[in-house]
């Protein structure tokens, strides 16, 4: 568990920074952005540290930078904001026709697109993501609020007719709920932020929008696009203290939509805060503890390979990750073989390395708390099998693959977030169905395996016990066409490009008696476009 000497270059120099990636100086954020102003502040501010360390910083994690540690005041001012922007729904922005709400959507898009280079840098740097993730996290935001455009459009066309129906006139279209807080998670601090933050937006929701803990600065590009991009107001963001900004915010009654990607404890805090439960909508990502199923004759190629990188992409930080796997006792020795065998080719390194999957880690603590869960399992019996399993040096640290784990082990039910990957075997499928049935998480599973009659009879329970059965796949959140939720306590409501849309909003209806005085009504409202929503427009 110490640090070995193969892994003393895994730091470099600074002047061995490709000129492409490298921060020419640290990028000191003062600005946040409220009712439209890009405001300056002259406060404290937050140091802001990379998990990359270099060999002439003393082997030291890089500064990057700070951003502003704001006050209540400021998330009152920032409330009240939303509150106007958003004006009972009375305001400019979810007065607007649908196709006007889209087209700033579109604008911002091509904004955001010009800081691509930026962000994707800050990326690395901030949270270690690697090159080609970064890239890919960016890029994939772009298609989301694209398909996300697409998919209103489809669903304005739906309902842009009128339907009659035991003498009434009636057009069902959705409306906006209110003011959103959007909070979105380190690993994905772009994607999964904007794939609630773009659907609350382009429903007719006013926005209040604190970024990660770590993550903070790559959103600083983009605040003049959100600035020119909507109208004053919509758009709001706070920095700081979580307990000190949003408490004020849940506590005032004020907020209609809490958009939470985190922990399960973190929500259940932010929600009963709120003063009137009834009136809160939340959308709730939260933890998850994925399993992988290998059953005795499953194909070991796809499995191994599934697994691992199920198991280690970005570390293992991801919700969807693979973070525990039951093999069948019969092949549970050349599973093992084989596994080991994939980790040993891992390439680790800095983020912009051509191919590297384990890089450094961004949170404060982690590889001391993965550290304890190791020592955790080992007192209870499981052993560290692979080669250089759990070597740290400082922020970094090599995939530990922990074999046999049982249930009194803290890494048998905990989330571990990180490159750890307890394995344990199983006799009888009803042992790992078992555990399901008795976790608090219920996102997702793989099962590996070619026996169509025992695959068909899991997949009939396990559809009862979590929201996605991977068949000779890993655990995963797109397309982002598909529904991406959880039960228990894995999520709360649903996410993809189309069920977030009606996740931030709600069904409304106009009804007419049908009379001629009535038909008149409606024909001249219709014809003179006098209305936004009682409207048959068809968006092209």
């Amino acid at each position: 568990m110490q640090t070995n000497k193969k892994f003393d270059t895994v730091y470099i120099n600074k002047n061995e920074i490709p000129k492409e990636y490298s921060l020419e100086s640290q990028l000191v954020q003062d600005e946040y952005l409220i009712d439209g102003t890009i405001k300056h502040w002259k406060g404290a501010k937050q140091d802001v540290y990379s998990p990359i360390c270099l060999k002439d910083n003393d082997n030291k994690q890089v500064k990057l930078g700070s951003y502003p540690i704001l006050t209540q005041n400021e998330a009152q001012l920032a409330l009240d904001s939303a509150v106007g922007a958003y004006n009972y729904g009375m305001g400019e922005w979810p007065q607007m026709k649908v196709s006007q709400r889209i087209k700033a959507v579109e604008n911002f898009t091509f904004k955001m697109l010009e800081k691509r280079d930026e962000v994707v840098n800050l990326l690395m740097w901030e949270i270690g993501k690697p090159l080609k993730d970064s890239q890919k996290e960016f890029d994939r935001t772009v298609e989301y609020i694209k398909d996300t455009i697409e998919a209103l459009k489809e669903l304005d066309r739906k309902n842009s007719q009128l339907e009659i129906e035991s003498g009434l006139y009636a057009q069902i279209k959705r409306s906006p709920l209110g003011v959103t807080l959007c909070m979105g998670p380190f690993n994905y601090p772009l994607n999964e932020t904007f794939t609630t933050l773009i659907p609350a937006l382009i429903m007719g929701n006013s926005v209040i929008f604190k970024p990660p803990k770590f993550g903070v600065l790559l959103h600083k590009p983009l605040l003049e696009a959100f600035r020119d991009s909507f109208p004053k107001g919509v758009v709001n963001t706070l920095y700081g203290s979580g307990e000190e900004l949003l408490t004020p915010l849940m506590k005032s009654g004020k907020i209609d939509v809490l958009a939470f990607i985190g922990s399960s404890k973190v929500a259940a805090t932010l929600e009963h805060h709120h003063p009137k439960l009834n009136r809160l909508r939340s959308v709730l990502s939260l933890e998850a503890k994925n399993a992988g199923i290998i059953m005795p004759d499953a194909n070991l190629e796809i499995a191994v390979n599934e697994c691992v990188t199920g198991s280690l992409s970005y570390n293992g930080q991801r919700c969807t990750a693979l973070k525990i796997l039951f093999v069948h006792e019969n092949i549970v020795g050349s599973f093992l073989e084989q596994f080991n065998a994939k980790i040993d080719e891992i390439k680790f390194g800095m983020p912009w390395d051509k191919d590297v999957q384990i890089t450094p880690l961004p949170e404060k603590n982690k590889t001391q708390y993965l550290k304890d869960l190791i020592d955790d399992a080992t007192k209870k019996g499981a052993k560290v099998i692979n080669k250089n399993g759990g070597t740290i040096k400082n922020t970094f640290m090599f995939p530990a693959v922990l074999y046999p784990v049982n249930k009194d082990m803290r890494v048998y039910e905990e989330e571990q977030f990180g490159p750890v990957v307890p394995i344990l075997t199983y006799k009888n499928i009803e042992e790992p169905m078992k555990y399901l049935m008795e976790s608090n998480y219920g996102q997702q599973v793989s099962v590996f395996g070619n026996n169509s009659d025992e695959i068909a009879k899991m997949i009939d329970s396990l559809v009862n016990l979590v929201s996605r059965v991977n068949i000779n796949a890993q655990c995963q959140r797109g397309p982002d066409i598909f529904p991406f939720t959880g039960r228990k306590d894995s999520a709360q409501s649903t996410l993809s490009v189309s069920d977030a849309l009606r996740a931030f909003s709600i069904r409304s209806m106009v009804a007419i008696k049908e009379s001629p005085e009535n038909k008149e009504i409606v024909s001249s409202i219709l014809r003179d476009h006098k209305s936004n929503f009682l409207s048959t427009d068809f968006i092209l």
